[in-house]
């Protein structure tokens, strides 16, 4: 089969397995990059044939020049953000997966803001202004890091004190929106020009979510503060009223970014971080272009991709399904970059 001449790769990190097992299944020859001292636990895997060392993640030169054959493609998630920076993923040659074009979009709040804005997406007030800001708010750094460097703001008094401690001018100020979090796990095919929902969940974030089982009367005199650092994740299914309304925003999401963008806009894997106030109104406070963490709860499929797929489909084998299918088609200019 003209799919087994080819490889799909990814950093030993975040999806990595979920990538490779679905990239596994769909027929093509998997190979992982990895650092010296995971390599031991990813060799217990019989889907990855293939293991890289590298010293670490943070140059794309040395990854680079481990991949010589040009039929490898690179699949990224989220620690590419993390350890390469957006230079760095656009320097990379190698076959990549996905519009690094979105990349600018992804890593900076402000134009992030302004695609979801355009996109008729409801937002949290941002605050520019200290005067201006409307408590309790949420700090957020930029960049992928998994919930690290935000803090919660109850008052002017509490933000203060804890911007002394912040440690990065990269940041932006958001209304605290109370409500429950759905993070809405879409996948857009340039191929087939359709959007699929394949699944959803919330994070689980230490130490934040235990706090919130601790009554107020206890919390008092703790003096421990929230932290938003994401250390798991479990499914969720959508009240099914509001399906079609997360339909619509991940289609306005995909068109308005073909509008904005070069390179085709958003396609692949990608999602938008939802709260659902009771009034049932989703706010999007934030969007990730790319396969988030909280899809490897769904590696044999999830209720949504059981609706489009007789058979267990994960976000990792959607992508390879993708790329099998533009490589059949002779339309693999359309899906890589």
């Amino acid at each position: 089969m003209v799919r087994q001449s080819y490889t799909i790769a990814t950093l030993g990190s975040h999806s990595a397995l979920q990538i490779l097992k679905g990239a596994h299944d769909e027929g093509f020859n998997t190979l992982l990059i990895t650092t010296p001292n995971r390599i031991h636990f990813y060799e217990q895997f019989p889907f990855i044939k293939k293991i890289i060392s590298v010293p670490n993640f943070f140059d794309y030169k040395i990854i680079e020049n481990k991949i010589k054959d040009k039929k490898t493609f690179l699949i990224p998630h989220g620690s590419f953000n993390a350890y390469l920076s957006v230079e760095g993923n656009k320097k990379i040659k190698i076959p990549y997966f996905g519009n690094k074009q979105v990349l600018e979009w992804e890593t900076d709040r402000q134009k992030q803001r302004n695609w979801l804005k355009e996109a008729d997406i409801n937002l949290p007030r941002q605050f520019a202004d200290v005067e201006d800001i409307y408590y309790p708010v949420i700090v957020k750094s930029y960049g992928a890091a998994g919930g690290k460097g935000y803090f919660y703001a109850k008052n002017r008094k509490d933000f203060e004190n804890k911007m002394k401690k912040f440690g990065t001018d990269q940041f932006v100020i958001q209304e605290y929106i109370i409500g429950n979090t759905f993070y809405i796990h879409y996948f857009y095919s340039p191929l087939t020009k359709k959007l699929e929902i394949m699944s959803m969940d919330r994070r689980y974030e230490s130490n934040v979510d235990s706090l919130g089982r601790i009554p107020l009367t206890g919390q008092e005199g703790l003096k421990i503060e929230p932290s938003y650092v994401v250390v798991g994740n479990s499914p969720l299914s959508l009240r099914e009223s509001l399906l079609p309304e997360a339909f619509a925003m991940g289609e306005r999401v995909v068109a308005t970014s073909q509008k904005i963008m070069k390179g085709g806009g958003l396609y692949g894997p990608f999602c938008l971080e939802t709260v659902i106030t009771p009034d049932q109104k989703f706010y999007s406070i934030e969007i990730s272009c790319r396969i988030v963490a909280g899809t490897n709860l769904f590696l044999n499929g999830s209720p949504y991709s059981w609706l489009i797929y007789d058979e267990p489909m994960s976000t990792g084998r959607r992508i390879a399904r993708e790329i099998k299918q533009a490589i059949n088609q002779n339309k693999l200019s359309m899906i890589i970059d």
